[in-house]
């Protein structure tokens, strides 16, 4: 029902058919009515709905980490967003639902600092995971005094843990306990970034660990 202030040539506040009338800042409105949308999603938009859906809850196990290494990307958006951007064309695997993600081609590390030759992660005795990897310092940026930075993700249960800036270059190994993910199977990178914090290195997957207890 529409109420007429002032008459009929007057304002009114109420509906009549598609058209709204109410009132703003002292003054008479008039406004048609939202159109409907019934537009069905196209399955080119759900399958994106799709992996945007499985990268941002992958990713959000970790901010505080992207925001280190991905801040370099982070012109005009967040590093957060910058990581959601890279994963979303490069880490997932499969050319129609469901997705999954392609752990082995996720990047949760960018920059120009050189990454090891060869590392590895294994299950250590203790609820933990004991990454080593080569010392190739002097090859580029490299430096003996270059941080490791380590990540272990546990899928089943949505969580990550990460270590950022633990052992040098140099020392060859580092160990992560990650007591809450004992009995599960993790997902693992390793990378570096510079002493200084000034440039990290692209991440480097280190591949699948079951967590002994």
């Amino acid at each position: 029902m529409a109420i007429f202030s002032k008459g009929i040539l007057g304002g009114f506040s109420g509906k009549v058919g598609n058209v709204i009338g109410s009132t703003w800042r002292g003054k008479d409105v008039l406004r048609s009515l939202p159109t409907k949308r019934n537009r069905v999603a196209t399955q080119s938009q759900l399958d994106q709905q799709e992996k945007f859906s499985m990268v941002m809850k992958f990713m959000t196990t970790m901010t505080g980490l992207l925001n280190a290494t991905y801040k370099a990307y982070g012109k005009g958006i967040s590093a957060v967003n910058a990581a959601v951007s890279y994963n979303l064309q490069n880490g997932i695997s499969g050319t129609e639902s469901p997705f999954n993600l392609s752990y082995s081609n996720i990047l949760l590390s960018r920059g120009d600092l050189p990454n090891t030759n060869s590392a590895t992660a294994v299950a250590e005795a203790g609820n933990g995971v004991k990454f080593t990897w080569t010392n190739n310092a002097g090859m580029g940026k490299a430096k003996a005094t270059d941080k490791v930075i380590l990540v272990v993700h546990c899928p089943a249960m949505s969580n990550t843990v990460y270590l950022l800036g633990g052992s040098m270059r140099s020392e060859l190994t580092q160990s992560l306990t990650v007591p809450a993910f004992t009995g599960e199977t993790v997902e693992t990178w390793l990378a570096f970034i510079a002493e200084n914090g000034t440039v990290v290195s692209n991440s480097m997957y280190t591949g699948s660990v079951n967590i002994a207890p």
